[in-house]
């Protein structure tokens, strides 16, 4: 049985909390996997990424390695770190088309 009031916040993720903190803890747990997955990076390769808007994995698996790479700041050894944190949620680049 779950305890305290049932809550929606702004993403419309449903929780559930017993005190009167509005912090929903789904969207407080994706947030640390972004700032971890970012901190593994190098501080060219988060600008590049930020430049380019991308903040979340879900992001992230939308663009294809090759342009990624094509990113002023991504180099080769950026490439396994994004793979292993897109692979961590369940995701990948997007195919490159031939």
């Amino acid at each position: 049985m779950r305890t305290g009031t049932k809550r929606k916040c702004e993403a419309g993720h449903i929780y559930y909390k017993s005190s009167d903190c509005p912090v929903c803890p789904v969207c407080e747990k994706k947030k640390s996997a972004v700032a971890d997955f970012y901190s593994k990076l190098s501080a060219p390769a988060r600008r590049a990424l930020e430049g380019k808007g991308i903040f979340l994995i879900e992001q992230l698996a939308r663009f294809t390695e090759k342009e990624i790479l094509q990113l002023h700041g991504i180099g080769p050894a950026s490439l396994p770190i994004l793979r292993k944190a897109l692979a961590d949620e369940g995701l990948s680049f997007r195919n490159q088309k031939p």
